[in-house]
């Protein structure tokens, strides 16, 4: 369980105090799968940092429970492979000089075929898709055998049937290998579509919280997933959230 308690990030800028997040309490189960969502500029990115230890609340306290020292995957939206080093190097590359060799070839491995790419291992960056790059970001996180996994915006670049397949594959990784994910996103369908669970964030708050208990794999067209969609609007967006407007323009425009 991974416990969020009153999590506040204050800075300065040019003698003006910014608050990033404010009072942020939220409990995580193990195993469950998280979504933020929210527009730009509300905080999601920091409290993704603080969870990964790269970032210091100012006040407040993170409890990851009985595992004080919990290992962390990072995906970000951006692959930021290697160009020097073939996939099943750059996947590889935080195990090497802790495992022995044949250990490490075994995990890529074992990833990749996870994420669809075992037949791509000695490819090299510059020879992959986008939607196959971020195929190898997630296999490079998932080879730490990650108890957290957090993933900001990773498929933001991705063109939407890319997006979609990606997602699909997600949440299969996910039942596989039952990581605890939060997943930042300013998407609010790609939100209810992959989470169970959809923490609603503005200005640095949390506005709502949405448990969503609809199964796997979910449609986009399902009478669930656009009532959930239309809940989590008018929370983040008030009056501008009419039922007739689309999402496509709601999230490009103001999210």
């Amino acid at each position: 369980m991974l416990e969020l308690s009153n999590i506040g990030r204050r800075y300065r800028v040019a003698e003006r105090e910014v608050v990033a997040l404010e009072d942020i309490s939220v409990t995580l189960p193990q195993g469950s799968f998280t979504t933020v969502v929210g527009r730009s500029g509300c905080g999601k990115t920091t409290l993704l940092r603080i969870l990964a230890g790269l970032t210091t609340p100012s006040e407040g306290t993170l409890d990851y429970g009985a595992n004080a020292s919990p290992r962390i995957g990072v995906v970000f939206q951006d692959a930021r492979l290697m160009p020097w080093l073939s996939v099943s190097d750059n996947v590889g590359f935080g195990l090497k000089g802790r495992f022995e060799q044949g250990v490490v070839e075994t995990r890529c491995l074992e990833v990749l075929e996870l994420v669809g790419l075992e037949n791509f291992h000695a490819a090299m960056p510059s020879q992959l898709s986008g939607g196959m790059a971020q195929r190898v970001a997630i296999a490079r996180a998932l080879v730490m055998e990650p108890d957290l996994l957090l993933l900001d915006e990773p498929f933001a670049a991705l063109d939407a049937f890319t997006r979609r397949a990606m997602q699909n594959e997600l949440i299969d990784i996910w039942q596989k290998r039952r990581p605890t994910i939060v997943f930042v996103t300013h998407d609010v369908e790609e939100a209810v579509l992959l989470g169970q669970h959809v923490l609603e964030l503005d200005q640095g708050r949390l506005v709502g919280q949405e448990p969503i208990e609809s199964a796997y794999p979910r449609d986009p067209t399902d009478p669930a997933v656009a009532r959930h969609r239309r809940d989590i609007l008018a929370r983040l967006l008030g009056p501008q959230a009419s039922p007739t407007s689309s999402l496509s323009t709601l999230t490009k425009e103001t999210l």
